[in-house]
């Protein structure tokens, strides 16, 4: 269950999810002022520094909302990738700490690491995880919730289906749990509250709002698009991605015919001069999308998306 002083907070038991180049601080301030919480992977900053000019920017922000509405927005959400691959993780932690945020996502590895320190901080931790195994070693590591990626997540993604999950780690564990995976609207979100989740993760319908760091052409793309238009695969992360197969074939790849890549390498995915590189497409010109993609019908603003997705769940939870 959610700690009151966080549920009262939240306008919907949403988190816009960390999404990889996308989730900038113009999406995370919007999210947070309109009552979800606003999540970002720290990878997103090119230094650590920035990533410290990021987190002043947004706590600023939301100290300013806390005055202009008359109470506390949602928190903020930093997602640490703690992959061994990953050299930052430490000074990333660290610039965390610096912050004193409330709330940090970890993924893509155990958790522990980082966790002393964040607990000892009095932040909450959420752990990915993508099977039964890795939540019961979250779970015995001392994390406060559970990101359960499931089938239809964006990006990094399980392979799991959602029901079987939840009703799976719920049989072991009250702590906080929340679905990733297929999140297309609030009616999505109340069937997850009635699974047993506390929280849902929406990603891919936050891509295509105004405020993200998304180029125009990958919004359209969403908008064009449908569950059909995504792909499963290796072949850019080393990790199962579900990717949008218009994007791989504008690239000039073959969908249906691509390369395996069998090592994950967090370092190079992250590196600056990597996704600078001229012929460096992976990221900047392939793109991820979830299941939810037949959701996505324009760019709103996130203000927008939430009212709509608050009037879905609301009417979810009527029955009408």
């Amino acid at each position: 269950m959610l700690p009151a002083a966080l549920a009262g907070r939240l306008r919907l038991p949403l988190i816009a999810a960390p999404m990889f180049l996308v989730s900038g601080p113009a999406l995370v301030k919007a999210a947070c002022r309109s009552g979800v919480v606003g999540s970002f992977p720290t990878a997103n900053c090119r230094t650590v520094e920035e990533l410290d000019r990021w987190l002043s920017d947004i706590s600023d922000d939301l100290r300013r909302a806390a005055d202009e509405i008359g109470r506390a927005p949602a928190p903020l959400c930093p997602n640490l990738i703690v992959h061994r691959s990953n050299p930052r993780v430490p000074d990333d932690l660290a610039a965390v700490l610096r912050a004193k945020v409330e709330l940090v996502i970890t993924s893509v590895g155990s958790p522990e690491p980082v966790l002393k320190p964040l607990k000892d901080a009095g932040c909450l931790v959420f752990a990915d995880v993508a099977s039964v195994r890795h939540a019961e070693k979250a779970v015995a590591a001392g994390v406060d919730g559970l990101v359960l990626l499931t089938a239809g997540a964006g990006g990094q993604t399980g392979w799991v289906n959602p029901f079987a999950l939840v009703r799976a780690v719920r049989a072991f564990w009250d702590g906080i749990v929340v679905m990733a995976g297929g999140m297309a609207d609030g009616h999505a979100i109340a069937a997850a509250e009635t699974l047993g989740c506390d929280l849902a993760y929406m990603g891919t319908k936050f891509i295509a709002t105004r405020e993200s760091l998304a180029k125009d052409a990958y919004k359209q793309m969403l908008v064009r698009s449908r569950l059909d238009d995504v792909l499963l695969t290796r072949a850019f992360t080393g990790l199962e991605t579900n990717m949008l197969r218009p994007s791989i074939a504008a690239a000039g790849l073959d969908p249906d015919n691509l390369p395996v890549r069998g090592v994950i390498d967090i370092a190079k995915d992250i590196n600056a001069a990597e996704r600078d590189k001229p012929d460096s497409k992976r990221w900047k010109d392939i793109w991820s999308a979830g299941h939810s993609v037949s959701g996505v019908s324009d760019v709103p603003s996130v203000a927008e998306l939430v009212e709509r997705t608050e009037a879905e769940y609301r009417a979810a939870r009527q029955g009408v």
